[in-house]
């Protein structure tokens, strides 16, 4: 039998535990899929943690992964057994093998590795829609964007700069700023020891920015706020440090007529057609060579944990992996 990380009850690291799982066969509509390996992103921390509440107890984390389809069940015509596909924003994929809607599969070019596939659905198709719908940059804006070292961080500095954009990013060391400034953010702000508001007013000749990225959170939100020009737009699409506190929604006037967003992958790609879309807009700008994908740690599916511990301990650059 096939083996999954189950959680029976959120909490840390250590709820997650690999054990034995029953697959079955595909129901109408649906795939079975064999991974070859599975995305790491922060919301696999939100779920474990009971943050983001899962449907139900047990449950296996994870929403990116890449693979083979073993088996489809009626009515899927657009897909073959052999394929390979990947996927992003479908809980379940730290598993050896999984059932999945087939309408959320897409196919992998032949140019593009499974490791590289599973390191840039979820990410890559989140900077596609922060760049191409939540704020449409345009060539000549300046644009903040927190965590720049990250795995989105590191895809939207290259994404942005092949768009013509300037980026001011945040990151919280030395070595994080020259891997950020290599992958096209022009501007790192080491925020460990420099005043982030202070330095975004300086580079934009105190005007501010005209969106800022962030999904820090709640250590972020207010100075995220400050760095915007009048009439600019927050984005914030994650917590990595903590969820937002109720705030007074006057405040985005006193700070000027400011617009805040909370999007998520999810909706952006719910239709099959915008799924597609996004992806192949997201594997063109790889192919073009113009976004290289760094997976930077790997990790065995029974070590999970261990991945979760680096990740939340801010001990990862670039995208990780973890293979069945």
């Amino acid at each position: 039998m096939p083996h999954a990380i189950q959680v029976h009850e959120t909490g840390g690291p250590d709820v997650m535990r690999l054990e034995e799982v029953s697959t079955g066969d595909p129901g109408p509509g649906e795939a079975r899929i064999r991974h070859a390996a599975v995305g790491l992103n922060y919301i696999d921390v939100y779920f474990r943690m009971g943050l983001y509440p899962a449907p139900s107890l047990p449950f296996a984390p994870g929403m990116e992964g890449a693979g083979e389809i073993l088996a489809l069940g009626e009515g899927v015509t657009d897909l073959a057994v052999g394929d390979r596909v990947a996927y992003a924003g479908s809980l379940g994929a730290y598993a050896q093998e999984r059932i999945i809607p087939a309408d959320r599969l897409g196919r992998v070019p032949d140019a593009v590795s499974d490791v590289a596939a599973a390191s840039m659905m979820l990410q890559g198709m989140t900077v596609q829609y922060l760049l191409k719908s939540s704020y449409p940059v345009k060539a000549g804006d300046t644009v903040l964007f927190h965590a720049a070292a990250g795995g989105v961080g590191l895809i939207a500095c290259q994404w942005a700069k092949h768009l013509g954009v300037t980026v001011i990013g945040t990151v919280g060391s030395d070595e994080k700023a020259e891997l950020a400034r290599a992958h096209g953010c022009e501007h790192p702000i080491v925020y460990t020891r420099e005043n982030v508001v202070e330095r975004v007013r300086e580079l934009t000749g105190g005007a501010g920015v005209p969106v800022v990225y962030d999904s820090v959170g709640n250590d972020t939100f207010s100075d995220s706020l400050d760095c915007l020009r009048p009439a600019g737009t927050m984005v914030s699409f994650g917590q990595a440090s903590g969820p937002i506190p109720p705030f007074d929604i006057a405040m985005l006037g006193a700070k000027g007529s400011l617009f805040l967003q909370r999007p998520t992958l999810m909706t952006y790609t719910a239709r099959r057609a915008d799924l597609l879309a996004m992806a192949e807009d997201l594997f063109e700008v790889v192919g073009s060579g113009a976004v290289r994908i760094r997976t930077n740690q790997t990790f065995p599916l029974a070590e999970a944990a261990q991945a979760h511990r680096a990740l939340e301990g801010r001990r990862t650059t670039g995208s990780t992996v973890l293979v069945p």
